[in-house]
This record gives structure tokens, C-alpha cells and sequence, in this order.
């Protein structure tokens, strides 16, 4: 297990109020499309139980991971919502996801056989999604062997069919090409379903939104959406801005603070280099704060040549040095900091904010992968009101529909 920076001040905020009102505000767009919730990846680093607890509360349907690991984080959590496997397991696997009443994905022949000897062992009835390639060709079934993968299912009567998915490729763009993309994979998926139901087979739960497809492109919504960044308060583009803005207003809170305390003031004459590899010198004497955290904990040394701010007293100050792996250096000039005083590197502080957007242009990448990559060693503090238990639902253990 990872080290938690517990002994020294840095730290992460989540806020749960806006966790949960992301999800309440997401829902209500969608309705009666059922919302899931995604919550892999330790819920975007915001930590996976209270991400999922929030919006559960705010009225997500249920939950999706993407290994087993993290189902049975939550299954110990005393989670008892549906939770999607959003791959399918590994053939050694597959026992553990099917005791801990998680809904499968399957996507291969092998994957099917190991899902019939897990579900014969344990006994009762298993319930399965079938994932479709619809063109992005990362996992699923294609189109063509959907029928020999859904009869093999039929062997076994302890899996039930009980949804059926495919993932959009380039929902977050809105070139002609990419707009054209999404709309032949929604098609190819409604081939599909065709397919299914003209063998005679009725499957209650469709999705093909992600977060980009669920704001973006409507039709793609179905009888169920899985979003992930939007409920944690991010877009995965301005361009999904702008489409979901058309549709109706949309009020969205980013849910994490990254914080940390000043832990050294120095004073540093005019031309003193700090940190390592000496990068820039200081244009005049100005004092120098050192912060306790780096690129150990999420904040990439890219950053420094990018000419990333952090925020002290309500005011942006620019970074005096290269980052190092555990600490930053910021030059505030003539400003008065003192050791303990509150430095915000993602969020707001009085009037100013910076964004996990800012931060992802500046480094030539997405919001996904700034928030994802904030270490283990940055303890995350829930703020906002408790959200309690999830009550058991009236469905059956960890089933969808």
C-alpha cells in the first residue's frame, strides 16, 4: 500500500457537496436515462468511496470500475449499488468478480466460459453486459461474432444478459469527421441491438454515453449513461461545453483543492538561481517560499518551464525554480508569507482560481491525466457535508435495471 504524506502539509479537499450536486445536476439532465457512475482510478484521485457514496446520494443509479480490485473496494465498503466492470476480467479472475456480485463485462469466447465456471460454482444468476466494437477498437466483440458470443452465453442458465454497450471514440471533439464518428457508432450499436432483438432477445439496459457523448450527443444516452469527469466538476473539452450550453445550462462544481502549507521563507538577492539545474535567475531581491510538494505527488516538473502559478494570499505567484521531486520553490516578490501560510496549487483562493484545465493546457495533455496523477502521498480531506450509506437498494445485490 502506498505512503500517505500524512507528517507533512499538503494535502488534497474534496468536496462532497459538489460531488453529489454534479451527479443530481447530471441526472436531472439525463432523465429517465439511469446514470453510472464512474468511479475507477480511486474515483478520478478524488478517493473512490466518497466519490461513489456522493453520488450515489445525488442520484446515480449505480457504480463502474475498471478492475476487480476496485469493485471490492467498494463491495468492503458496504457498497451494495451495482458496480460494472467496465473490461472484462482476467480468466483467473473472474471467480473473485462474480463472489463480489460485480456485473461483467464480456467481450470474448474465453471470457464467457470463465464467467459459466465462476457462475456455476457459486450458484444463482450472474448478470452480464456485452460489450460491442463499434469502431474503437480497444475492446469488445465485433458486431460479426455477437451472435455466436451471445448464443454461448445461453449455455449457461446463470448468466443473464442484462445490458448491452460500446464506448465512443471521439465524442469530446466536434470536427465534421469526428461528429460524423460518433454518429456511425451510435448507428452501428443500434445495428447491433437490431441484430439481438431479431433473434428474439430482449436486453433492458443499453448505454453508449461517456461523459462527452452523454453532454454532447443526445442520442447517444439510451436507457443508461456512464459518466466519470463531469460528476467530478470537469469537461472533457470546451468544445462539450459549448454543445451541452446549446442543450441547456449546466452548472458543474470542480470537486478537489490541492493544498499545501509554506514550510521555509528565504530572502534571495538579484540574480540567484533556486533549485536545481539553476533555470532562471531572479530579475531582483525577492523572497523565495518553499512548498512540500512535487512531481512525487502529481505536480510535473513540466510545469516549471510551462510558466505554471500557484496561489498565496488570494494572489498568483510564479514558480522561482525547477520542481523537484518532493518540493516547489515560488518567488512572491516583496509580498510578507510567513511559514504555515495556506498555498492553493489547484483551486480557488479568494478571488482567484487555477484549474485542473490550466493545468492540463500547460502541459499539453487532459484534464483526466491531472487529475488521476495527484499521488497517494497527497492525503485527501473529505470537506461538505457527510454523505451516508446508500440505502440497500430494492433490486437484488449489485444488479442493473
Amino acid at each position: 500500500m502506498a505512503v500517505e504524506g500524512l507528517s507533512r502539509p499538503a494535502w488534497a479537499e474534496v468536496d462532497r457537496d459538489a460531488l453529489r450536486a454534479n451527479a443530481a445536476a447530471v441526472a436531472a439532465r439525463i432523465a429517465p436515462s439511469a446514470l453510472c457512475a464512474v468511479v475507477k482510478a480511486d474515483g478520478y484521485g478524488h478517493g473512490a468511496v466518497t466519490a461513489a457514496l456522493a453520488f450515489l446520494d445525488g442520484g446515480a443509479q449505480g457504480l463502474a470500475v475498471a478492475i476487480v480490485d476496485e469493485g471490492l473496494e467498494l463491495r468492503n465498503a458496504n457498497i451494495t449499488a451495482p458496480i460494472l466492470l467496465l473490461s472484462e476480467p482476467p480468466v483467473d479472475i473472474m471467480p473473485a468478480a462474480v463472489a463480489a456480485h460485480l456485473t461483467l463485462t464480456l467481450t470474448t469466447l474465453d471470457g464467457v466460459d470463465a464467467a459459466i465456471d465462476a457462475a456455476k460454482i457459486m450458484g444463482g444468476s450472474v448478470p452480464v453486459h456485452v460489450k460491442v466494437d463499434t469502431g474503437m477498437h480497444r475492446m469488445g466483440i465485433h458486431p460479426s461474432g455477437l451472435a455466436e458470443l451471445l448464443a454461448r452465453i445461453a449455455t449457461c442458465d446463470q448468466l443473464v444478459v442484462e445490458g448491452i454497450w460500446t464506448h465512443l471514440a471521439s465524442a469530446d471533439e466536434d470536427d465534421p469527421e469526428s461528429l460524423a464518428f460518433t454518429a456511425t457508432q451510435v448507428e452501428r450499436f443500434e445495428a447491433a441491438v437490431a441484430e439481438i432483438e431479431a433473434m428474439g432477445l430482449d436486453i433492458p439496459v443499453k448505454h453508449v454515453a461517456n461523459s462527452a457523448g452523454t453532454l454532447a450527443a443526445p442520442s447517444a444516452r439510451f436507457s443508461m449513461v456512464r459518466c466519470g469527469l463531469v460528476l467530478y466538476g470537469e469537461l472533457p473539452s470546451e468544445a462539450v461545453r459549448f454543445r451541452a450550453e446549446v442543450e441547456a445550462p449546466l452548472e458543474l462544481r470542480p470537486s478537489l483543492t490541492i493544498k499545501a502549507a509554506v514550510s521555509a521563507v528565504r530572502r534571495v538577492e538579484a540574480g540567484g538561481r533556486p533549485s536545481y539545474g539553476r533555470r532562471r535567475a531572479l530579475s531582483g531581491d525577492a523572497t523565495v517560499v518553499t512548498v512540500p510538494i512535487g512531481y512525487a505527488d502529481g505536480f510535473p516538473r513540466a510545469l516549471f518551464a510551462a510558466g505554471q502559478e500557484v496561489l498565496i494570499g488570494g494572489r498568483r505567484h510564479p514558480l522561482a525554480g525547477m520542481v523537484t521531486m518532493d518540493q516547489i520553490v515560488v518567488d512572491v516578490g516583496d509580498e510578507e508569507v510567513a511559514v504555515g501560510d495556506e498555498v492553493v496549487l489547484l483551486g480557488r483562493q479568494g478571488e482567484e482560481e487555477i484549474s485542473a484545465a490550466e493545468w492540463a493546457e500547460h502541459l499539453g495533455t487532459i484534464v483526466y491525466e491531472v487529475l488521476c496523477g495527484i499521488g497517494p502521498r497527497v492525503p485527501r480531506r473529505e470537506v461538505g457535508s457527510a454523505s451516508p450509506l446508500p440505502k440497500p437498494p430494492k433490486r437484488k445485490l449489485g444488479r442493473w435495471g
